[in-house]
């Protein structure tokens, strides 16, 4: 007598469209915002062109995320980028993808977000500096312990700290734009030496800006790994990216204004924290204290997104057959990738402690662009084959076949691939040593993936 089969574990749709909506902005805000502005303003050398690069970026980062929309309610399938590009380019590439996140990206990423959140805490609380690692490591078992047992207390801990990153940048926002008596320093005007040129210099000036702009706008992809975990994907994904994307934009655009009202261009520029010479300008030591501790919270929110998000892509990997084939299966109570969380948290530990995680993430960082071009190309190829009918949505213009349209195909998504090349090339260009090791790093996962096909999945097991 044959015992009957185990029915199949499946991912809960557990998420609503206000999750999601929160894991596209917590995926996207981090502690850029707060740290990062002075770059873009130092590269154009003008408060207006500042804005111009962040609107600039903002267009493209929204311009992604309709697409992302498209292919989303067209496979809303757990592993986002990685199903489209197997499906589109071939299981060789959407390997690769899935290695990168694995090896370094999102692991590194991770060691190095927990490594910043635990020192702007120690500093907070007043401890030793020596705690900092330790800390960074309780940070990332805490949230993979939270993760494992269900993607709803992983959502609420996301929605709880997307709030109050929201409300510190709020708070940054409002200090810079009504604590401040003057104006004057964002019409201040800068040395002659530092003044932009002429077209020719404002527009390479712009494009140099657009590299860490559209790095800060990054991140919103990743909701579309958990697609199988919202409630109607198809219709609310897409949603829920328009909307994060836009709120993102807004943000930033209202933060770029804040600091170059309180500093100005030239002091923006010169600045190495923002975000705290601005608090600390207009309400002094507590506001240094109140904007570091907004950077912490930041931080643990967005370390709590990418342990949520990440693992789908390696469950995927797995029941592909291509990697540890133990990591496939999902938890039988909690319906959770239990396995591909322990493991991307023990190699992100591992990562902490070696404390080669900066210098592995300069590696390949232009790597992630390379797949996020590849992405969002795949959806010619899906145009083309019109694998899939999905239903019309209100956030995309309605075709002529009925399915989930991009507004402007197909230069809308011509336009965000010339953008990620353009990413790509600038960062082989600024330093070809870290983007010939970083091509080495990423080269290994060709004979991983041969091995792994030729043992059906079952390589280091």
């Amino acid at each position: 007598m044959t015992e009957p089969s185990q029915p199949r574990i499946t991912y809960a749709r557990r998420l609503g469209i206000f999750s999601a909506t929160m894991a596209v902005m917590g995926g996207i805000i981090g502690s850029g915002v707060f740290l990062g502005p002075q770059i873009v303003a130092a590269r154009v050398g003008s408060a207006g062109l500042t804005l111009v690069a962040w609107v600039v970026g903002g267009v493209i980062a929204l311009a992604g995320a309709f697409c992302f929309g498209e292919l989303g309610a067209r496979r809303p399938r757990a592993g986002g980028g990685y199903v489209y590009l197997r499906e589109a380019f071939g299981p060789l590439p959407a390997f690769l993808y899935g290695w990168a996140l694995l090896l370094v990206i999102a692991t590194g990423a991770t060691a190095a977000v927990a490594v910043t959140f635990a020192s702007y805490s120690v500093a907070l609380l007043g401890v030793s500096p020596r705690a900092t690692l330790p800390l960074a490591i309780g940070a990332i078992v805490l949230l993979c312990s939270v993760n494992y047992v269900g993607v709803k207390p992983a959502a609420v801990t996301q929605n709880v700290f997307t709030i109050l990153k929201l409300a510190a940048v709020a708070a940054l926002i409002a200090a810079g734009l009504f604590l401040t008596a003057s104006p004057a320093a964002l019409y201040r005007p800068l040395p002659p030496s530092a003044a932009p040129g002429g077209v020719a210099h404002v527009t390479v000036a712009v494009g140099a800006a657009l590299i860490p702009v559209l790095f800060a706008y990054g991140g919103w992809q990743q909701t579309n790994f958990i697609a199988e975990e919202i409630i109607e994907p198809e219709r609310n994904l897409p949603r829920a990216l328009v909307l994060g994307v836009i709120g993102v934009v807004t943000v930033y655009l209202l933060a770029n204004v804040a600091y170059l009202r309180v500093l100005g261009a030239g002091g923006l520029a010169a600045s190495m924290a923002p975000a705290a010479d601005l608090m600390g300008g207009v309400l002094g030591p507590a506001g240094r204290r109140l904007i570091s501790a907004g950077i912490a919270l930041s931080t643990f929110g967005f370390l709590n997104l990418v342990i949520l998000v990440t693992p789908r892509v390696f469950q995927a990997m797995a029941a592909d057959g291509v990697f540890l084939p133990w990591l496939a299966r999902l938890h039988p109570v909690y319906r959770t990738p239990a396995g591909a969380i322990a493991f991307m948290g023990a190699w992100s530990i591992v990562l902490a402690l070696s404390g080669t995680y900066a210098q592995l993430l300069d590696y390949v960082v232009f790597g992630d662009w390379i797949f996020f071009g590849l992405t969002v190309a795949s959806l010619f190829i899906y145009r083309r084959r019109d694998l899939t009918r999905v239903p019309p949505l209100h956030v995309v213009e309605r075709g002529s076949g009925g399915e989930a349209r991009v507004p402007g195909y197909p230069w809308t998504p011509a336009l965000f691939v010339l953008a990620a090349a353009y990413v790509v090339v600038s960062s082989i260009v600024a330093n070809p040593k870290n983007a010939l090791i970083g091509t080495g790093l990423l080269a290994l996962g060709v004979p991983v993936y041969v091995m792994s096909r030729r043992r059906g999945g079952h390589l280091l097991t």
